[in-house]
């Protein structure tokens, strides 16, 4: 019986042999497939099979990428939030900037024609502060005695009458509004010509016509104006509007309560009205017109002569 070795340790072709022959074969599919494509097939179904796995082994990866460009994405996004809010945040100041200014101009200009339209000399004034006091109405303004302020002048807006200087420093004037309640300014009623006189109510920020009986002839709606007949105020500004009559026959006097014309606290530029009117400037003579009067002159003293 011939003895052979187990097919465990049967050998095949030599390596050397093995390694010839498939180098041989690849430069073979190497030159085929070079000069006529023929594993153009085969490489496309190894792709197509091999894609599952390529997708399955890159996907923690792809995982990785999108959760970095997700926390990336979010954290961009909160930078360019802030940044926008920053903006928006100055834009808001800058704009808020320019409607105060536009506001202020446009109430200087206003000032500026009520100036032309009062038959008095003005000065501009500015407020600075409100008096310290909380239970008066009092403004402290930015000119005193060198400018030309004086106590008991009358301060006004371009809708009408604020207060009256009552204290005056060299730099710094001390205004007392109409709202104070221990201000009072003559009055008269436009429609009729009633006299009355109308106190400050002062927290209320409003007027009251006092001591007017209960049957006087007055209704809301009533404008009314300075009578001028205390010196300080000039006839004719406008002062109040008659807002609310109560009468009860029990009182012998009617309350009646009226709401400035004027911005009285509003305001952040006045006009404190001088004392005297306007000088108005006469036109000057022409040199023909001061001949003309010497020599009509001459002849009426000539005339006069030969008559005597």
């Amino acid at each position: 019986m011939e003895h052979q070795p187990p097919p465990f340790f049967k050998r095949g072709p030599a390596p050397l042999v093995r390694l010839a022959f498939f180098a041989s074969l690849s430069v073979a599919l190497l030159v085929a497939d070079a000069r006529f494509h023929y594993a153009e097939v085969l490489r496309s179904a190894l792709a197509a099979a091999a894609y599952p796995l390529q997708s399955l082994a890159t996907a923690p990866a792809r995982v990785l990428d999108r959760i970095s460009g997700f926390f990336t994405s979010q954290s961009a996004l909160l930078d360019e939030n802030a940044q926008l809010r920053a903006r928006i945040l100055v834009a808001s100041q800058q704009a808020q900037g320019f409607e105060a200014g536009a506001a202020e101009t446009a109430q200087l200009r206003r000032l500026i024609g009520a100036a032309d339209r009062l038959p008095y000399g003005v000065t501009p004034v500015e407020a600075l502060y409100s008096g310290r006091d909380p239970f008066s109405r009092k403004l402290i303004v930015d000119k005193g005695t060198t400018h030309g302020i004086r106590a008991s002048q009358a301060v006004v807006d371009e809708l009408g009458v604020v207060g009256q200087v009552t204290r005056v420093h060299p730099m710094v004037a001390e205004v007392t509004l109409l709202t104070d309640k221990d201000h009072a300014i003559p009055v008269q009623v436009v429609r009729n010509g009633l006299r009355a006189v109308a106190f400050g109510a002062g927290a209320s920020g409003t007027l009251e016509l006092r001591f007017l009986a209960a049957n006087a002839e007055i209704q809301n709606g009533d404008r009314l104006v300075t009578s001028g007949i205390d010196g300080t105020y000039p006839p004719g500004l406008p002062v109040a509007i008659v807002v609310r009559i109560e009468r009860d026959a029990a009182y012998a006097f009617a309350r009646i309560v009226c709401q400035p014309a004027a911005g009285v606290e509003n305001n952040r530029y006045l006009l404190v009205l001088a004392n005297e009117p306007k000088q108005i400037a006469l036109p000057e003579e022409s040199a023909t017109e001061r001949e003309r009067k010497t020599a009509k002159g001459k002849r009426r003293r000539k005339e006069a002569a030969d008559c005597g």
